[in-house]
């Protein structure tokens, strides 16, 4: 996880701004493909906006300030509202850390191509908040895609299994076993230990990719 206060005020803020632009780019990715999947209802929520205030959850994104864990951002999309319920839930849902990924791409050829002015010049809050930028938008493509309720990547496992499977990977009662799974590796992780499953899970894709994505 991303603790806060284990950054120095430059790094605090440079996360607090990765983490507004990782949401907004994820939750808008999700209510777009999911309008143009046929749901009507992120436009009549005013959710086909890259302003962050349209997809922010200001108690979630609270609680990841405080203690570097929260839900940042909603998206109201429902399959029942598309014309493909199973296909355009899928596109809609992967959407989103599917952005995030591509914007992890992106600052870092970025960051490439500005790399020698940025040594030339002594810019380290400058690699700093790249490094950052990568990294969290990383960190939300990884995390996202972990097969637990409520997170993406639990939908998409939905979407991609037959459908005798499906109706019991998504019964009240697998969904319930997989999100007690889930709080319980994100317990285990804030309380430590020689076992780590929910560190290894992310954070070990995490900083292989950045530091592909980054060439160090």
């Amino acid at each position: 996880m991303l603790l806060l206060g284990s950054f120095s005020i430059q790094g605090m803020i440079a996360i607090v701004v990765a983490a507004l632009i990782g949401m907004t780019i994820h939750e808008y990715a999700h209510n777009y493909v999911g309008y143009l999947m046929g749901d009507p209802t992120p436009a009549q929520m005013g959710k086909l906006t890259l302003d962050p205030r349209a997809h922010i959850n200001w108690f979630g994104f609270a609680m990841f300030v405080l203690i570097g864990f929260g839900i940042l951002g909603t998206a109201p999309i429902s399959a029942y509202r598309m014309r493909n319920p199973r296909w355009g839930y899928l596109a809609a849902v992967a959407a989103g850390p599917l952005s995030n990924l591509l914007l992890a791409v992106v600052f870092a050829l970025i960051f490439r191509i500005l790399l020698p002015t940025i040594i030339a010049n002594q810019l380290s809050n400058a690699v700093l908040l790249f490094n950052i930028l990568v990294t969290f938008n990383v960190l939300l493509f990884v995390f996202n895609i972990l097969p637990f309720f409520p997170l993406d990547g639990w939908s998409i496992v939905l979407a991609l299994l037959p459908p005798d499977l499906a109706r019991k990977w998504g019964s009240p009662q697998w969904r319930m076993y997989s999100q007690y799974a889930f709080f319980g590796l994100i317990l285990l992780s804030f309380i430590g230990g020689p076992i780590n499953i929910l560190g290894t899970l992310i954070g070990e894709p995490t900083f292989t990719l950045t530091r592909l994505l980054m060439g160090y």
